[in-house]
């Protein structure tokens, strides 16, 4: 069994895969990258296999099946769940290899960076990672870090389209088994370039509301991804 199996979901990541695995390929025989991709129209899975990277296909746009799917496939005793659109310091993986070797009980997850250089992603970069480190809600986009037995005990990502990594770890039984990396996570800006940051992560709060409320995932999902 390989050490870590890394997982991550696509479509249409043709212009930022390739930079996420060239970060990765430092892993050689250690372990598995692994793309699940929902009918990407562009060259992601090209680019993908060119990287030497397994590639499953999601009959369906939801990311908490491919999620799923990646981890049904893998054969890593780590499963390291990453977006497409995120960066690693050059460094990473010998940095985390302590963990590896450490208390399975755990789920780690990388310090909140937004790869952009204005000032006001300084401040949502300090808000994220205090709600992170103190409330015990990281996201997704901040990459996961779960040992298999951990996934497996509690019951992995639902097939939902989002919310599928707060779903998760709301499940968890014990918050205090979330662990904080002192090691950064780059995100692309891209998601916060198109509107006002206050008003997008007053959007992000209600939809996190409604879900939460009990309202359909396919419903917020058609508001969330509307153009």
């Amino acid at each position: 069994m390989s050490n870590i199996s890394i997982i991550i979901p696509t479509i249409n990541e043709a212009n930022n895969l390739p930079l996420l695995l060239s970060d990765l390929s430092i892993i050689h025989k250690d372990g598995e990258i692994i793309i699940v991709d929902c009918g990407s129209k562009d060259k992601t899975i090209d680019l993908a296999k060119i990287y030497g990277a397994k590639v499953y296909k999601s009959k369906e746009k939801n990311r908490g099946l491919q999620l799923d799917i990646g981890a049904k496939n893998s054969k890593g005793e780590w499963l390291i769940f990453l977006h497409a659109d995120t960066r690693l310091t050059h460094d990473w993986f010998r940095k985390i290899n302590s963990i590896l070797r450490g208390d399975k009980k755990y789920i780690y997850y990388f310090k909140f960076k937004i790869n952009h250089k204005k000032i006001i992603y300084r401040f949502l970069e300090i808000l994220v990672n205090l709600r992170s480190q103190y409330f015990k809600k990281p996201y997704g986009d901040q990459g996961l870090i779960i040992h298999r037995t951990n996934y497996l005990k509690n019951n992995g990502f639902r097939k939902i389209p989002l919310m599928e990594d707060v779903d998760f770890l709301r499940r968890l039984n014990n918050k205090k088994d979330l662990k904080q990396l002192n090691l950064p996570i780059f995100i692309s800006s891209r998601k916060w370039e198109k509107t006002n940051i206050l008003l997008q992560a007053i959007k992000n709060w209600n939809y996190r509301r409604r879900w939460l409320k009990g309202e359909s995932t396919k419903s917020i999902y058609s508001d969330y991804y509307k153009k």
